[in-house]
């Protein structure tokens, strides 16, 4: 029986066509960063007082500086007041101008912004300043665990109903839920809207890599899944240079959503994954698109090698706790898993807090945080809430992640090297080659200690 390695060495690891599978997967991944503008590219404490028109029904003649003089209550150094305003009253301007007000309020009608860095943001947009500064964070938090509930959702769905579907559904999701986020009328629509894209974007990402890596030979595994990640840190530098020139989140989501419209219509012409296929048993499906593959790469597939094509059975039918059953796989999840983790809280923590760096947050974007990309989803989630910690010491947060980015990294020692050699596709298969390492191992330390 040949297994499906051996196929990809004879139609080509790393041919054209999977370089083409590659490119429009991965193309999307390009503007997906483009996302995070809306809540990423803010000016966290805009300068603003408080709107108070109202005293212009009394004197539509007044200036903007006795306006202001007359309706805004100073703080102690002098300046005005960002959050607070005198209690509006139905006086004439005599009055107010003789008797003065006192007693002061929450803004009542909203605030006036300026000396702003951007035409248009969501903390300008939906006034999330003064009481509601922190939802900013609730935002990045909810965006995140969006993502995470999308590769919760969609990598076993891919598993029962194909790669294929999986991205299909997501880029249309995406495409929907970029469109709707940008013509949010209030904070609430677009907390549900990016939780959605989150999800959306967390699904693709994840299956993208899955259904581009299993076309590739192990010799060149690894490049596939740089390049997937190479779109996404593109992305991110590209992201600084276009919300420099576009300076309005509403129409930078707008943007994003022209190309992803390309993407949904071409999506329902990618293959699926041969391996996916053989795996369920659908072989003929699996040997078409093997024989095309070949075609593309300019390589026959002998008859004799199609016929004795390996089919996987579908063990593993207990689900995730499979790989809890195995004390191998339960090591390699927990490194896996805490190096992810780790990872996530230490980029995000820095990405959605550029603008408190003391750097320029176009140049910012440019370069370190293009390492975002890499990271997983359950530490992009809580990185908003462990960055509000900052407000009891600003070394907090930085010593948690830290910490945590060191100790995984450590045990990532632990995992065994994949370089240049097939997955294994079950729980055996990861027993027996932990087995196998550990034989050679020991037989060699064996013939050491004879030689000495």
């Amino acid at each position: 029986m040949v297994d499906f390695g051996e196929i990809l060495r004879t139609i080509g690891e790393f041919g054209f066509f999977q370089k083409l599978i590659i490119l429009v997967l991965t193309f999307p991944n390009f503007f997906l960063p483009i996302l995070f503008s809306s809540f990423l590219f803010i000016q966290s404490d805009p300068e603003r007082h408080c709107n108070t028109d109202w005293i212009l029904h009394a004197d539509s003649n007044l200036t903007t500086d006795e306006q202001l003089n007359r309706t805004l209550p100073r703080e102690e150094d002098g300046t005005f007041s960002r959050c607070q305003m005198f209690v509006p009253v139905d006086w004439d301007i005599g009055a107010i101008r003789e008797y003065g007000l006192n007693e002061t309020t929450g803004c009542m009608n909203g605030w006036v912004y300026y000396n702003t860095t951007y035409d248009a943001t969501i903390i300008t947009d939906f006034d999330l300043v003064c009481d509601k500064a922190n939802f900013v964070e609730v935002i990045q938090a909810v965006f995140m665990a969006g993502a995470l509930v999308g590769s919760v959702i969609f990598g076993p769905f891919a598993e029962s109903f194909g790669r294929k579907r999986s991205t299909q559904i997501t880029a249309v999701l995406l495409l929907i839920f970029t469109v709707t986020t940008a013509l949010c009328p209030n904070v609430y629509l677009y907390l549900a809207s990016m939780f959605m894209v989150g999800v959306a974007g967390g699904g693709y990402r994840i299956n993208c890599i899955i259904l581009a890596t299993e076309w590739i030979g192990p010799s060149k595994r690894s490049w596939g899944v740089c390049v997937t990640q190479l779109f996404d840190a593109v992305g991110q530098c590209v992201l600084a240079g276009v919300i420099y020139f576009i300076r309005d989140w509403r129409l930078a989501q707008l943007i994003t959503a022209s190309p992803i419209t390309v993407v949904a219509f071409y999506i329902w012409f990618i293959p699926e994954s041969a391996r996916w296929l053989l795996s369920r048993g659908r072989t003929e499906e699996a040997k078409q698109l093997i024989v095309k593959a070949a075609a593309i790469n300019k390589r026959t597939v002998p008859d004799s090698l199609l016929n004795n094509i390996a089919v996987k059975e579908v063990g593993n039918k207990g689900g995730i706790k499979v790989l809890f059953r195995s004390p191998v796989l339960t090591k390699y999840i927990f490194i896996i898993t805490l190096a992810w983790f780790s990872l996530s809280l230490s980029v995000f923590c820095l990405y959605f807090n550029m603008g408190g760096l003391g750097f320029s947050i176009f140049l910012t974007q440019q370069t370190a945080t293009a390492l975002g990309a890499i990271s997983g989803r359950i530490g992009g989630s809580v990185a908003p809430l462990l960055n509000i910690l900052a407000m009891y010491h600003w070394a907090i947060p930085t010593t948690v992640f830290s910490s945590l980015t060191l100790l995984s990294g450590a045990l990532c020692f632990l995992l065994p090297e994949t370089r240049r050699k097939e997955l294994p596709e079950s729980v055996d298969e990861a027993e027996f080659n932990r087995d196998k390492t550990s034989t050679n191992t020991a037989s060699c330390s064996s013939q050491k200690s004879t030689k000495m």
